[in-house]
């Protein structure tokens, strides 16, 4: 019967900061992620999509907001859990029952260890999954970006390799005074053309000019010729934001191979686009310390609010205490960002940003061990 007490009481205060952590979480997950879907409306218009493209592609971020967030929301919950159960003398009724504030931190870490693979999953699996979807969903949509960039007297290069001027737009779909250049490699293609119309059909997107000139420069080789009509095939266009792979999109697996390969067996260029070299491998320093070191810092957030046991609510100490260890914490998700950012700059610092969270864990639980363990409590 006193076992299934503690068991009750264990399970009331993790429904209690599972709820909160979840309603939290979410709730600011959706606040910044309206806040980046505005920045994101400017960006996937500017190219020419839908409102229907721009929903889907803000959503796919989605997971990325989160993976962000769970660090300082996990540590706020507990925070927030435990001064709850203090304040209402709820903690008194774990030790009444027998439970020792040993065994109360151990389920409390074992329950970081749940949050952390967790963790472990978003920022290893589904957020690179998700970054990736959202470029190749952006890449594979319908994009009839010609009508909704195009404006009279501008010249407009967001489409990739293509700069394109119209000085006079009858309709969406026929033009006056078309300037085209065309930049493939090291070939350069000048299109003039007096009149334009726009093709844009399940089968081709196309541009039918009608008398005009073509002028191809080939390195110092220049030609050119005059034509009545030709069609221009805007299908082999792609907007500049799909075309840029990110080193977010890529496997966890994929980044190790590339870091291996690079410091061992010095293949200088294990896959594409992203090359393993210099900058390359210090960009992924900081993308492998985010995705599999700084989520460490949940337990020790944990082990660091566990420190609140020392301070019941009757300790003189109890409000400066609560107020020191709350900062403290604080100061430990700011020194993982700051690591973060340091690992871009050397090995050595990438080497420390691994070794420091456990030594910072280690020291902890030794702390609260010892503390605690002669009071048998």
């Amino acid at each position: 019967m006193i076992e299934f007490n503690k068991k009750l009481i264990f399970r009331k205060f993790f429904l209690d900061n599972t709820y909160f952590f979840l309603s939290t979480i979410l709730t600011l997950g959706v606040i910044v992620w309206v806040i980046q879907a505005v920045n994101f409306l400017d960006f996937v218009t500017e190219d020419g999509h839908g409102l229907g493209v721009y929903f889907k592609y803000s959503l796919l971020n989605f997971p990325k907001i989160i993976s962000r967030l769970f660090p300082l929301i996990f540590f706020i919950s507990i925070f927030y859990t435990l001064n709850k159960f203090e304040d209402n003398n709820e903690l008194k009724i774990f030790w009444i029952n027998g439970i020792n504030k040993i065994k109360f931190v151990k389920n409390l870490v074992f329950y970081s260890f749940f949050s952390l693979i967790f963790l472990y999953f978003l920022t290893s699996f589904l957020v690179p999954w998700s970054q990736n979807k959202s470029r190749i969903f952006l890449k594979d949509s319908n994009i009839d970006f010609f009508p909704s960039l195009i404006g009279e007297r501008k010249f407009i290069d967001t489409v990739d390799q293509l700069t394109i001027y119209i000085e006079k737009k009858i309709d969406k779909e026929n033009y006056r005074n078309i300037f085209l250049k065309d930049t493939d490699d090291d070939k350069i293609k000048f299109i003039y053309a007096d009149r334009g119309r726009l093709i844009n059909t399940s089968n081709e997107r196309s541009l039918k000019l009608f008398d005009g000139k073509i002028i191809n420069v080939n390195n110092e080789k220049i030609t050119s010729f005059d034509f009545e009509t030709t069609n221009f095939d805007l299908g082999k266009y792609l907007t500049k934001s799909i075309t840029d792979f990110k080193l977010q999109e890529i496997k966890t697996t994929d980044i190790l191979n590339c870091y291996i390969n690079f410091f061992k067996l010095k293949k200088k260029s294990y896959y594409e686009p992203t090359k393993c070299n210099d900058p390359a491998i210090k960009q992924m320093q900081k993308e492998l310390f985010d995705r599999l070191i700084k989520p460490l810092f949940v337990p020790i957030l944990t082990l660091t609010l566990c420190l609140l046991l020392f301070f019941p609510k009757e300790s003189l100490k109890f409000k400066f205490s609560r107020m020191m260890i709350f900062f403290l914490g604080l100061l430990i998700i700011i020194f993982s960002e700051f690591f973060s950012t340091m690992t871009t700059r050397n090995f050595l610092y990438f080497k420390l940003s691994i070794g420091i969270p456990f030594l910072i864990f280690l020291i902890q639980f030794l702390l609260i061990y010892f503390k605690i363990s002669p009071l048998k409590q």
